[in-house]
């Protein structure tokens, strides 16, 4: 249960910071846009990195395809790292290229290791275990067959 809880809070605090930043981009999209064209980033890029944090965010924050969703957002803090903050000798660039690195391992132990029991991907795959009664009720209405026959039937075997 332990693993479960600290997975689940491990995966609000990764993709609470994508989401966040997901939707202030998407609500300052003018100004973000400007910005990133200041550093050769074009308008289309920045609409797929609105998307990407907010989808992925999403996916990881309530467990359905976390695997998928943590790689993507691993290998985008890779690429963001690498490409806006390798100015080392401006302390402020340094740190954010340590955290994009930070974030990216966090991120990719995520992606090994899976959403945990308390998400909606789990909840999905379980299977409902129905006991014989409820089993034959439900094959009744699958076969068309009526339930009393049934019962007639299994009476007759039985004698």
């Amino acid at each position: 249960m332990a693993d479960n809880v600290v997975l689940l809070v491990s995966r609000l605090l990764l993709a609470g910071i994508f989401v966040h930043e997901g939707v202030f981009l998407a609500v300052n999209f003018a100004a973000a846009s400007t910005a990133m064209a200041k550093v050769g980033v074009p308008a289309p890029a920045v609409i797929g990195t609105i998307a990407l944090q907010l989808v992925a965010g999403i996916a990881i924050a309530v467990g359905w395809h976390v695997r998928l969703g943590a790689a993507a957002l691993g290998l985008f803090c890779l690429a963001t790292a690498i490409l806006f903050h390798v100015n080392f000798a401006n302390r402020n660039e340094l740190l954010h290229f340590e955290k994009d690195l930070a974030i990216a391992g966090g991120m990719f132990v995520l992606m090994l290791r899976g959403a945990g029991d308390y998400s909606v991907g789990a909840f999905a795959s379980r299977r409902i275990s129905y006991d014989d009664g409820w089993q034959r009720l439900v094959r009744a209405f699958e076969s068309g067959a009526n339930i009393r026959d049934d019962a007639v039937v299994s009476k007759k075997a039985a004698d």
